[in-house]
């Protein structure tokens, strides 16, 4: 960012900008630490957003204030030229781009919750840049800046290759300004059409270097047996270099150390084990390692998941299919039917049942004539039948402080033997022990251990791991057509519904596009107060959605996937983009006013207004460097990087063109135009 200062303005100039960013960033923690918002992941990374934007301010004040110094404006004068010219439009500008994050800042969704301060943050960093920009960037310009002898030619300043250049491509979009329209068109079309191809994603796999061993034993396992399972899979970690250390939770999952983590409900027939790896490298070879193990047998009796921690709100397996309906029976039916399905994708990992064994029972059917005529009642036999085989306390024994229940129940020999409970003896009325069996009919069977209900209603998830590499919405994708045949077959009042991470990104993007209409109106009444024109406000809203050009370019090129992060970027890009769009079209309307042809006083606009925006997009754009290797800001920074850079040649040809054709300026203007003649122009009719 700083070197775009330094490079581009001189060093003098770019000293200025640079002074501005520990200025903003010194405010912005201020504020941070009075709120109590931490330095964590979400506001590092938007604090990295901010940093190629709040600097952009600042580059245009100094910029309008060395050009004005150039056309032999004392120091002083330069920058009083600058804030009347430059700061109203560049606050319509901040609170664009700030309310273009304003979604994710008031989304009521947990993908929300997890990334809402980077509106907060990324709006508190515009903000103040916009304060430093407009009182202390003239007033540092003013001491640092050197003042130019003498008074030169205002047209000198935009005279050089570059700019004329520049000059005749803008000449060249106004005159075949249909045909830049029509393929600007196109391109966006063709992009829409483009993310069909892209990758898509909820949130990516977290970095950390923790491994879990998720032991799932058959619903209704003693947490004796789950123990022993979870202790063979202990077995597979002894001695491996890669395995720091590691501790296992039985009957529970371990406590909430990380927000992404989601704490599993207790049940005897589960048990996790959590591996602190050497590293990320570490924690992928020892995932293979454990993977291969399972694969060939290892703890045969419990099924193991290994998995690792993912950014963003907890989502479980990542591929799920939910089969709702009345019976049991039936929906266990239709969820082996779609087990069968998901086995065809050979990207669905180890596809398995959220439950299904049934346990064991045993009824007993009391006999209510014998039982009476015994003089016994049901309710006789049931505590009895308590106190043998559960234990009844009769008596408590006190030993110094402690208080011990006397519980009294039988023999381990008879009350553990199935085969024996018929054995087990009553006392009848007249205190004759009879056998439980001259009373009762004994009957064994299964039943469900547990039946799981989403909203009261009854489902069986069918559920699956991915592939590495593969993202977990290509596989839903892949396999939604054949549910859907499926679901067409199935009788009434029962359906399949699609969980997982499709599930999850569909609710965190509803609670996004609720906010949709609160960021449009903020965003029309910002522009109105600007542009006070329907037209020019509908011209400035016609080139929002154009970095998704660029954007989805960038993400088939660099083959990164379009999840919730990424969706910011394109979202946040709608504000930086109409951002650029306001202050151009502001600077054509101080053209008009000043007297210039309309013709000349779009093309000359378009020049005056290059620099700055090709500045501020290009600092925008090299500042996504450090995030573009995030594994958790890296698409959304490939996004608008790509996203910023189409979008900027666009606002310099598209933009122009696009205004030309709506207030129809006459093509003719083109032909008394020198490269130079619009700056005469104006300053004539400035001295008459």
């Amino acid at each position: 960012v700083l070197i775009v200062s330094f490079f581009s303005l001189g060093f003098r100039a770019g000293i200025v900008v640079a002074l501005s960013v520990p200025l903003v960033l010194a405010i912005v923690f201020v504020v941070m630490f009075a709120n109590g918002m931490n330095l964590d992941r979400i506001t590092l990374g938007a604090l990295i957003i901010a940093l190629g934007l709040l600097v952009d301010d600042a580059i245009i004040a100094v910029e309008m204030m060395v050009v004005k110094i150039e056309e032999g404006f004392d120091r002083l004068r330069a920058a009083a030229f600058a804030w009347e010219s430059t700061a109203f439009p560049m606050l319509t500008g901040t609170l664009v781009t700030a309310a273009g994050f304003l979604p994710v800042g008031f989304a009521k969704s947990t993908a929300g919750e997890y990334a809402g301060n980077i509106f907060w943050i990324v709006g508190l960093a515009l903000i103040v840049s916009w304060i430093v920009a407009v009182v202390f960037t003239p007033y540092l310009g003013t001491k640092i800046l050197v003042q130019k002898q003498g008074h030169a030619h205002s047209a000198h300043a935009y005279d050089s290759r570059s700019y004329r250049a520049l000059r005749s491509a803008v000449n060249w979009s106004l005159k075949r300004r249909w045909f830049v329209i029509f393929a600007t068109v196109l391109s966006f079309v063709a992009s829409v059409a483009g993310m069909a191809l892209v990758e898509q994603q909820f949130f990516p796999t977290s970095s950390r270097p923790e491994l879990f061993i998720e032991v799932r034993m058959p619903e209704g396992t003693s947490i004796e047996a789950t123990a022993k399972a979870a202790a063979e899979a202990e077995k597979l970690l002894a001695g491996d270099p890669d395995a720091v250390m590691y501790t296992t939770y039985i009957g529970q999952g371990s406590p909430r150390f990380f927000l992404a983590l989601n704490p599993v409900l207790p049940n005897p027939s589960f048990a996790l084990t959590v591996i602190l790896t050497k590293d990320a490298g570490a924690r992928e070879r020892l995932k293979e390692k454990l993977e291969k193990a399972v694969a060939d047998g290892a703890v045969p009796q419990a099924r193991l998941r290994i998995d690792r921690l993912n950014f963003g709100p907890p989502v479980g397996f990542p591929v799920q299919f939910r089969v709702v309906g009345e019976d049991p029976q039936t929906v266990r039916e239709i969820a082996h039917k779609v087990l069968a399905i998901m086995r065809t994708d050979p990207r669905a990992i180890d596809p398995q049942l959220e439950w299904n064994e049934q346990v064991k029972n045993i009824t007993l059917e009391v006999d209510q004539d014998r039982a009476r005529a015994f003089g016994l009642n049901t309710a006789q036999v049931s505590g009895t039948l308590q106190t043998l085989l559960s234990g009844r306390t009769v008596s408590e024994y006190r030993e110094g402080i402690e208080i011990l229940d006397v519980v009294v129940r039988a023999v381990p020999a008879e009350r553990l033997d199935p085969a024996h409970i018929g054995d087990l003896t009553i006392l009848a009325r007249n205190g004759q022990a009879i056998p439980l069996r001259q009373v009762a009919t004994i009957r064994y069977g299964f039943e469900e251990p547990i039946l799981w209900r989403r909203n009261r209603d009854l489902n069986l998830t069918v559920r699956s791991d991915v592939a590495p590499g593969v993202q977990a919405p290509t596989v839903t994708a892949s396999l939604a057509p054949k549910i859907a045949q499926l679901s067409a077959t199935l009788p009434s009042g029962y359906r399949i519904d699609v969980g997982g991470a499709v599930e999850e990104t569909e609710k965190a993007n509803v609670a996004l596009f609720k906010i949709f209409p609160v960021m449009f109106a903020a965003m029309l009444t910002i522009l109105m107060l600007q542009l006070r024109s329907f037209a020019k406000l509908f011209l400035v809203f016609l080139t929002a959605p154009l970095g998704l050009i660029g954007a989805v370019a960038a993400l088939l090129v660099f083959d990164a996937p379009f999840g919730f992060v990424a969706l910011l970027g394109v979202i946040a890009l709608a504000g930086m983009i109409m951002r650029n769009s306001v202050i151009l079209i502001d600077q054509i309307d101080h053209d008009l006013a000043a007297g210039l042809q309309p013709w000349n006083a779009i093309v000359e606009s378009t020049v005056r207004r290059a620099r700055p925006v090709v500045l501020t997009a290009l600092a925008a754009i090299l500042a996504m460097i450090p995030l573009a290797r995030s594994v958790f800001w890296g698409p959304m920074a490939v996004s608008m990087m790509g996203g910023l850079l189409v979008a900027t040649i666009l606002t310099l040809l598209f933009l122009p063109a696009l205004y030309a054709a709506w207030f129809r300026v006459p093509r003719s203007a083109i032909e008394q135009a020198s490269p130079t003649a619009g700056f005469r122009e104006m300053e004539l009719q400035a001295t008459h």
